[in-house]
């Protein structure tokens, strides 16, 4: 059974599609996928290294801001639709599995030519762009937030399911605390740990206030130990800050040990991010990066927010002070912190992957 995934141009719709498409294999062996991508994307680096089968296509997104360079978009649609239908010559999908991006409106308008029924997840409390417009033709809708399902028209034939984002679960049984703090070799002590990342580019805005803070050196900053992991091209200018209660690394990747020895994490709102905090019952302190499209990071973070689970912290606001204010309003109140972890567990979802899987499973195309 050929099954098309589209979802590209950020990790957080490319890991989504990754998630799903491993879900639907482990549970139906005769599960072929098959992902559609740009070439412009975090997928040309990706998919290669995964076990699927790809096709990158030359595509563009709106150039909103030079909009004389329109025509690429054009030109590149055109060359990626008659792609994608000699793709369908040869192997007809059975369904298309789209989870945002502007890769994903090809497949999904060759679907909707086609008669091929199509599936879409949307990982953000606020929908993007893609997933409003293709919304009344899907058989199956997931959202990561049950915010988004108020905010999509949808037809009688549309069944929307609150699944969450589909992340790596925590592993069973969690690590232990002692074995975490071990794999960072921290000296034996109670102090509570602080975790700072904003993805593999890293968050600039959130490194330069986390230097300042640690360069002042106040009480709170000497009070935590610290696992900052700053992206790979900032790290050569935050490597100086590493000491015996600072550990700052490039990039962290599988994050289980991060989040196994953390107490608090601070770091960007993205929706697939954020879901991780959730399952591992992590109080977040989100900064949500102010030009994300449609200000999708700041809606997600609200709506943490709302359920108490995060506190939210504009960009704009973000300076050392206020981070030493918030950990310190944190850290004395450890009522406050139970009551987050219980609020980031209710929102969690760590089974959706398998979850979503098993739905799209039973369209009737898969049977």
């Amino acid at each position: 059974m050929n099954v098309w995934f589209a979802g590209g141009g950020t990790g957080g719709h490319l890991y989504p599609a990754l998630a799903i498409a491993r879900a639907m294999v482990r549970a139906d062996a005769r599960v072929r996928p098959f992902f559609i991508g740009a070439r412009r994307g975090i997928e040309r680096d990706v998919l290669p290294t995964t076990e699927f089968p790809f096709e990158l296509l030359d595509l563009h997104p709106l150039y909103r801001a030079a909009p004389w360079q329109n025509w690429r978009t054009l030109v590149g649609g055109v060359s990626a639709w008659r792609r994608v239908s000699a793709i369908a010559r040869a192997a007809p999908p059975a369904a298309v599995v789209a989870t945002g991006g502007y890769v994903a409106g090809v497949a999904l308008q060759f679907a909707r030519a086609r008669g091929v029924p199509y599936v879409l997840q949307e990982q953000n409390s606020f929908p993007g762009a893609t997933v409003r417009w293709f919304a009344r033709g899907a058989r199956q809708i997931h959202v990561g937030f049950p915010e988004a399902a108020a905010l999509l028209r949808v037809t009688s034939r549309t069944e929307v399911f609150d699944s969450g984002n589909p992340i790596e679960p925590p592993p069973e049984p969690r690590p232990l605390r002692a074995a975490a703090d071990a794999v960072w070799a921290w000296a034996a002590d109670a102090a509570p740990t602080v975790l700072v990342f904003g993805g593999s580019q890293g968050a600039e805005a959130i490194n330069r206030v986390v230097a300042a803070w640690l360069e002042r050196g106040s009480d709170t900053a000497r009070r935590v130990r610290l696992i900052w992991s700053t992206g790979r091209g900032p790290y050569e200018g935050y490597a100086r800050f590493a000491s015996d209660r600072v550990r700052v690394r490039p990039y962290i990747a599988p994050m289980t040990d991060a989040y196994a020895a953390a107490d608090v994490a601070i770091g960007r709102a993205g929706a697939m991010a954020t879901a991780e905090l959730a399952a591992w019952g992590l109080p977040m302190v989100l900064v949500p990066l102010p030009t994300a499209a449609a200000d999708h990071q700041s809606a997600n973070a609200r709506t943490l927010a709302e359920a108490g689970a995060a506190l939210l912290v504009p960009q704009s606001g973000f300076t050392p002070e206020t981070l030493d204010a918030t950990l310190r309003t944190l850290l004395d109140d450890p009522a406050m912190l139970d009551r987050m972890r219980r609020a980031a567990r209710e929102r969690a979802r760590p089974a959706a992957a398998a979850d979503i899987a098993a739905h799209i499973l039973t369209l009737p195309t898969l049977q």
